[in-house]
């Protein structure tokens, strides 16, 4: 479907998306404050909303706004790359994320930008060429003096920055990896990027003597650092042993729990609760950002650039995440979340958490691929299929309105149901012909409400199934073109 994705002009109208017909559970007959509220229309926890105020120095409405464009510049980001193919150079958000930049290599190409709703922006060099010019700095890594701490692809200014902590530091290392100077940037930098490990105190498991984080539960097991342990190291609180590690070059693990050790879909956030992993959606460049670790525990920024290299006393590792969130030792491994969609895990960086620093993610869909692995998320979502001909018939219960486009709504009736059993939900949404009206499944998850399952295709009807536990649930109805009047049937366990 064609999704335009509407950010500097858009601005009010994300705002009448993101807070039409919010609902929420009532709880003792009491309404949530305003943050809590912003939280549920947004999809996260009100631990997330509140450390992305605290981190970003952003108000209520800021949050939202951000975390609204966010989410449409990830899912724009995927089907620009796969549409422009070789002429794809990067993609990025502005500072405040009301501006969402693709580069391009060709004024046609910049067109289909334009028709997508993002910003194009024409360049020199393909993010394929600026990958190519990375990939000959990481085979010359090791002729990288201890001074050039690391190197990057910066998509925002289509050039590959070289770190030194003196200009004249890098001059024989790009001498040696034979790269086109134009396409580099040297950057003076005070970076000592040290691996995270080895302290005490917080939330952990233990290697022995030393201590790191989980990054995200997986199916039997978990992700984290490879510099945390080698293959077949053995792990208490919990009780595992590590599958598959690799470090340098890579910086990631799994940890195969024993019996009695259940991975569940969580992060903690350091605030007396849990955030809720629903999947591993890459964030562009400049997205929001927030790291859970055993010693600072939970803390938020923005990534700065992907497929990053840095050098470490142990060798270089390529292709990590930038960012300018803290971290100290002990916090590696640890997750890097996006809202609800999980990033990567800690390896390592510079600074600390209390004159802030910089810190390097393993991307977590990476170690995901290679060892095969299954993340623990907080539901199922089956493909979404239009409704059968003749509409919405044969459930258990019927709803209608009307909305603009744009705007969503809440059902049923503005509020929610509580199903007390296991069993099978089912919805039925068919809207006004020519229009774009989608079907989400959302539970309460006790701090938010979590997207569970969705029928989002280009079609005017939707419908989904969703097998699931006992809890609060609620559909909503979002018009993403058009508008006109609407019938939602469904049935639950």
């Amino acid at each position: 479907m064609n999704r335009r994705i509407l950010y500097t002009s858009a601005v009010a109208a994300l705002t009448l998306g993101i807070t039409a017909a919010l609902t929420y559970p009532a709880a003792a007959g009491q309404r949530p404050d305003a943050v809590t509220e912003a939280a549920i229309a947004s999809g996260v926890s009100t631990q997330v909303f509140q450390a992305l105020s605290r981190d970003l120095k952003l108000d209520t409405k800021g949050v939202q706004l951000r975390l609204a464009n966010e989410a449409r510049a990830a899912g724009a980001d995927l089907k620009l790359r796969k549409a422009l193919g070789g002429g794809y150079a990067g993609a990025w958000l502005s500072a405040d994320a009301k501006t969402f930049t693709v580069a391009v290599t060709s004024s046609a190409q910049a067109e289909q930008v334009k028709a997508a709703g993002a910003t194009p922006q024409l360049v020199t060099r393909s993010l394929a060429q600026l990958d190519a010019v990375k990939d000959r700095l990481d085979a010359a890594a090791g002729k990288a003096p201890a001074s050039v701490p690391g190197w990057y692809v910066d998509v925002t200014t289509n050039s590959v920055v070289v770190l030194a902590h003196a200009a004249a530091d890098a001059a024989g290392f790009l001498k040696a990896a034979a790269v086109d100077a134009a396409s580099v940037r040297v950057e003076t930098s005070t970076e000592h990027p040290v691996p995270y490990i080895d302290v005490i105190g917080g939330n952990a498991y233990y290697i022995g003597g030393s201590r790191c984080s989980v990054g995200f539960p997986v199916t039997g097991g978990f992700v984290t650092a490879g510099h945390c342990g080698t293959t077949g190291s053995t792990t208490t609180q919990p009780s595992g042993t590590f599958r598959g590690s690799s470090f340098p070059g890579n910086d990631y693990a799994w940890v195969q729990v024993a019996s009695g050790n259940t991975p569940r879909p969580y992060v903690n956030n350091y605030a007396g609760g849990n955030v809720t992993v629903a999947g591993s959606t890459e964030a562009a460049v400049g997205a929001s950002v927030c790291r859970s670790g055993s010693t600072t525990g939970w803390h938020c920024g923005t990534i700065q650039a992907r497929g990053a290299s840095v050098t470490y006393s142990q060798g270089t590792v390529t292709g990590l995440i930038r960012t300018n969130v803290c971290a100290e030792p002990g916090d590696s491994g640890g997750s890097l979340i996006a809202g609800s969609q999980a990033q990567g895990v800690t390896s390592g960086g510079s600074g600390d958490c209390t004159s802030g620093g910089t810190t390097y993610f393993q991307p977590v869909n990476e170690i995901l691929q290679a060892y095969s692995l299954t993340l623990t998320t907080s539901g199922t979502t089956p493909p979404s299929s239009p409704p059968p001909g003749g509409g919405c018939t044969g459930y258990e219960f019927t709803r209608t309105g009307s909305l603009s486009s744009g705007a969503s709504a809440y059902q049923p009736d503005n509020s929610y149901y509580t199903s007390t059993a296991s069993g099978t939900h089912r919805g039925c949404l068919v809207g006004p012909a020519a229009t774009d009206f989608d079907l989400y499944l959302q539970k309460w998850n006790g701090s938010a409400w979590v997207n569970v399952a969705q029928g989002a295709t280009s079609s005017s009807s939707e419908s989904l199934t969703y097998s699931g536990t006992a809890g609060s649930y609620r559909y909503r109805v979002h018009a993403y073109s058009g508008s006109g009047s609407y019938t939602l049937g469904f049935t639950n366990p």
